[in-house]
């Protein structure tokens, strides 16, 4: 993945380790996500290819890693064993990490990775390993989770920061991250199969940088930043929009996974998304520096994360995935999904 285009932004605590799989699944068995066999009839090629439709029809590591990791959570290893494959085939790089898409006609059309997606296929496997009880996804989630520590992440004198791609994000002055590609399930996953001291730090450091990199009336962190080496000073990042919007969303949503949901950006996160009232859907996005907001609601996807976080904030409720995802587009549907699978891990699931 090269540093991504505007298009293509606008479109868009695991139990870890096999000793506690049993906990992890016996909630999981009985509360699978109802709307996944309706995903997968719209999106999920024969071959194991997701559609990203809001992008003509493009594949991504991310998407391909989260069809992996709702497969698994809803008990479907033939779709699961579909997408890995497919993804494996088509995505494999020398290094062990994965192209970040696929376009029809013209194949890895970017050969360059994207962190998170690598995050989440390694996060998919380990949770299919404890399910499924498989040697072999064990191992290809510590060898990804290897190659992300030996080629994906910087080290900033005491910091250990994630870069959202292997080439593209790093001068001599800056380096660029994204903070949604905090996957902190996978951080905390990962450390497990693949011990290594990186693991803590990068979930320590990425704590510390959403804590320091919040911006606006809002005080929200940005979908892109900007970290200067010599100081460690976090700003926006330069030729990317000034927004909390289509990848930022992510953010309160794993926090809150990683068991974060007191961190301050999930906090002003609830404030904003709160702010139009219960009966208003908020704004898709919010530019940080002059506090316009689009035009357009967040899809029911963004709603799903916003009531999961707002029912893990109080400590009570619980969480149903949203029966209008079945006509949204890949990314809205997506993300309720992920919310869904998330709200099992926090026991929040409405039986």
């Amino acid at each position: 993945m090269t540093q991504r285009t505007i298009a293509a932004d606008i479109q868009r605590r695991l139990l870890p380790g096999a000793a506690l799989a049993g906990a992890f699944l016996s909630r999981q068995a009985s509360a699978t996500t109802p709307p996944w066999s309706t995903f997968k009839a719209r999106f999920l090629q024969p071959d194991g290819r997701i559609l990203d439709t809001g992008n003509g029809g493009v594949s991504h590591s991310e998407g391909q890693g989260w069809g992996m990791l709702v497969a698994a959570a809803n008990d479907d290893r033939e779709a699961f064993d579909r997408i890995w494959s497919w993804t494996t085939q088509t995505l494999r790089r020398p290094d062990g990490l994965h192209s970040w898409r696929f376009r029809p006609g013209a194949a890895v059309d970017d050969p360059n990775n994207a962190t998170d997606g690598d995050l989440y296929i390694a996060l998919a496997l380990v949770r299919a390993a404890a399910r499924w009880d498989s040697a072999s996804y064990r191992d290809s989630a510590a060898q990804i989770a290897r190659a992300i520590l030996g080629v994906c992440t910087v080290t900033l004198g005491d910091s250990v920061l994630l870069l959202p791609g292997a080439q593209g994000f790093s001068t001599t002055t800056h380096v660029t991250i994204n903070p949604s590609y905090f996957v902190f399930p996978a951080f905390q996953a990962l450390a497990a199969i693949a011990p290594d001291p990186r693991w803590s730090r990068l979930e320590r450091n990425a704590l510390q940088i959403l804590d320091r990199g919040r911006f606006g009336t809002w005080a929200l962190p940005p979908d892109w930043l900007s970290v200067h080496r010599a100081t460690g000073r976090l700003q926006l990042a330069d030729n990317r929009p000034p927004r909390f919007g289509f990848d930022a969303v992510r953010i309160p949503l794993l926090l809150a996974w990683g068991r974060h949901h007191d961190a301050p950006a999930n906090t002003a996160a609830r404030r904003f998304w709160s702010s139009t009232g219960a009966n208003t859907a908020p704004p898709a996005w919010v530019d940080l520096r002059t506090a316009e907001v689009a035009p357009y609601p967040a899809s029911s996807g963004v709603r799903a994360i916003a009531r999961l976080i707002e029912a893990v904030a109080q400590g009570q409720g619980s969480f149903q995935t949203p029966n209008q995802l079945i006509t949204e587009d890949y990314y809205a549907s997506m993300l309720g999904l992920l919310a869904g699978v998330a709200a099992v891990d926090l026991n929040l699931v409405r039986r």
